[in-house]
């Protein structure tokens, strides 16, 4: 099989490309990066010196590829199928490129300052982080009220790199700051993403790790 993608079935952003891959039933071997052993650590950095996941790596092509919107492209290009994840018009790419940056940059980060913030010692909290953090979700939730409004899908009514990027992005940040009724319309295409068959998938295979996930402030 060409295409290998180290990664974690709890990350979130690991679920990005998942989504992906899944939407276009794209053939690859998922392959579990355990952070917490030090020789696998060391080997996953001879391929990508920052250990980030997720991580595609492409033997056909010879190609490793990181970072989950570039590795979005690559598929798109490499292995195209009938889902188009950037569409080919310029003004409709600009809005997902933006979408999927929101996503990612607002309420993603957000959410893993926050989560983050569980798991340190008690004399390494950052309080004054996780306050700008809640800040910024917040800010972010207000924000997507109005740009999703009258929306299928975050750019239109073609799924997309935006959507990829919202569904662990706003699942994990409603654990963390629930959306309720004050953001009815972020709620509902909330509920639009967890039904999507590719999302859905993603989820069942992470349930055997939920209980990993760090609960309360």
């Amino acid at each position: 099989m060409s295409l290998t993608l180290h990664m974690h079935p709890l990350a979130s952003y690991c679920w990005k490309v998942l989504i992906a891959l899944y939407e276009n039933d794209t053939p690859f071997e998922a392959r579990l990066v355990d952070l917490s052993d030090p020789a696998v650590v060391a080997a996953f950095k001879t391929l990508w010196p920052t250990a980030k996941m997720p991580l595609l790596v492409d033997k056909a092509r010879d190609r490793t590829v990181p970072e989950t919107s570039i590795i979005i492209e690559y598929l798109q290009t490499a292995y195209p199928g009938p889902v188009r994840f950037i569409p080919d018009d310029a003004e409709g790419a600009l809005r997902v490129r933006l979408l999927d940056r929101l996503f990612d940059n607002y309420v993603q980060e957000s959410m893993q300052k926050i989560v983050g913030d569980r798991i340190r010692p008690a004399d390494a909290k950052d309080p004054h982080g996780v306050a700008h953090a809640r800040a910024q979700l917040a800010m972010a939730y207000d924000l997507l009220e109005g740009q999703l409004a009258g929306r299928t899908w975050a750019a239109g009514e073609a799924f997309s790199l935006a959507d990829c990027a919202a569904a662990p992005a706003l699942f994990y940040a409603n654990k963390v700051a629930p959306l309720g009724g004050s953001h009815p319309t972020v709620s509902a295409y909330l509920d639009r993403l967890l039904a999507r068959p590719s999302f859905a998938r993603v989820l069942q295979e992470a349930e055997p790790y939920f209980a990993m996930f760090p609960t309360g402030d």
